[in-house]
C-alpha cells in the first residue's frame, strides 16, 4: 500500500453472501453453517472421507465438496441429511424480518 489511504470501515450484515450481492444468500448461508458443522464433526471425530464414508454411506466425494465448501450440489435438507447419518440432529430457529426495500 503506497501512501495512507483512507479505507472505509463497512458494518456487514451478518450474512457475508448478502454482502456480497448473491441471490440466495439466506440459502447459502444456511448452506454454510450446515457444512461447517459437518466439517467440525469430522475434525472432532478425526474422520477422513473415506472414514466418513464407511459411517455414513455417504460417497467420500461429497465429503471431500463440502471441505473444499463447493456446495453448489447439495441441498439443505442432503446436508442435514448428512449430519445426521454423522449422529448429529439439527435444530433450526427461524427470524422473518421484511427487507430494507419493502419496509
Amino acid at each position: 500500500m503506497r501512501g495512507k489511504e483512507e479505507l472505509a470501515v463497512v458494518r456487514g450484515s451478518g450474512n457475508a453472501f448478502r454482502d456480497l450481492g448473491r441471490i440466495h444468500a439466506d440459502t447459502d448461508q444456511f448452506k454454510a453453517i450446515l457444512a461447517t458443522e459437518i466439517i467440525k464433526t469430522l475434525d472432532r471425530e478425526r474422520l477422513t472421507v473415506r472414514g466418513a464414508q464407511a459411517r455414513t454411506g455417504i460417497a467420500a466425494a461429497d465429503f471431500s465438496r463440502i471441505r473444499h465448501a463447493d456446495l453448489g450440489r447439495f441441498t439443505a435438507d442432503r446436508l442435514i441429511t448428512v449430519l445426521n447419518r454423522l449422529g448429529s440432529r439439527v435444530e433450526v430457529k427461524v427470524r422473518v424480518r421484511p427487507t430494507k426495500s419493502a419496509a
